[in-house]
């Protein structure tokens, strides 16, 4: 065993995730074998494999990053539910438990 229910509480708490016990068990288990997985991938010999960038052998047909104008202030916000001054007004999402942000 590799991960720890220490380890899963601790990513838990960096994503802010609640997770039951059970939970906590389930996914220790199932990162542990992701780790496995991966440590199966070490042992592949790819001597002479070059490295593949992409999968796909055609060239990406995405346009060319050229600077361009922007949208004026209040066309962008002109379907906003709320707005602050020439700003979006969002609810605040990030808040650690058991502050009071």
């Amino acid at each position: 065993m590799r991960v720890t229910l220490e380890d899963v509480e601790k990513i838990a708490r960096l994503a802010r995730l609640e997770l039951t016990d059970e939970e906590k068990a389930m996914y220790r288990v199932q990162m542990d074998e992701m780790l496995d997985y991966v440590d199966q991938l070490k042992n592949l010999d790819t001597e002479g494999v070059e490295p593949t960038p992409f999968m796909a052998e055609e060239e990406s047909r995405l346009r060319e990053d050229v600077p361009s104008g922007s949208l004026p202030v209040e066309e962008a916000l002109r379907n906003a539910p709320a707005r602050s001054g020439g700003f979006f007004r969002v609810p605040k999402v990030l808040v650690r438990p058991g502050s009071d942000e």
